[in-house]
């Protein structure tokens, strides 16, 4: 019965797709088997997202996340990388429409940082999260897609999947 189960769950999972869209543009796609207000939920509540946003193969692990998530409001996270050394990652918030969009930008790169789009559009009982990201040079992606920043995005989502069922969603992992 388990082999069946594990046959179903691969037959069901959803990719997740990174593509760069132009000399300045990255998209990453994934369809989640769960409702939008679930999926925005994993997103602004720190205690969920410090449950799946950093791939548990990383050399690095999520030591804090403050955030006012509102429109105004601002982020920061701080990484342990390789436990030798500290990273911290922060921004504002531009828009947050709770259940469909949520936009910030990413400041520590100064003025190489991308705005960050999560759009959440709901189809059916699933959910199409597309995350954009816009740089404001072709240097500044291209840099983005060099550093690995997007290698660990199938993980990541995978990791959002087990949130979600915690949550309630319905159908175990995408």
């Amino acid at each position: 019965m388990n082999a069946r189960n594990d046959s179903e769950l691969n037959a069901t999972r959803n990719p997740t797709t990174v593509e760069p869209k132009s000399e300045r543009e990255v998209v990453v796609r994934r369809t989640f088997n769960a409702p939008a207000r679930i999926v925005f939920q994993a997103w602004t509540t720190p205690a969920l997202f410090k449950q799946w946003w950093i791939p548990k193969s990383a050399p690095c692990s999520l030591l804090s996340y403050d955030a006012d998530i509102r429109t105004g409001g601002g982020y920061r996270l701080v990484f342990s990388v390789d436990g030798t050394k500290t990273m911290a990652f922060f921004g504002k918030y531009i828009e947050v429409t709770p259940h469909s969009r949520i936009v910030w930008t990413n400041d520590e790169s100064g003025e190489d940082g991308a705005v960050t789009t999560v759009t959440l559009e709901e189809k059916g009982d699933k959910t199409l999260l597309v995350l954009h990201e816009l740089y404001r040079t072709k240097e500044a992606r291209d840099a983005g897609l060099a550093s690995g920043a997007y290698d660990g995005m199938e993980e990541t989502f995978g990791q959002l999947d087990e949130v979600l069922v915690t949550l309630g969603a319905k159908g175990g992992a995408s």
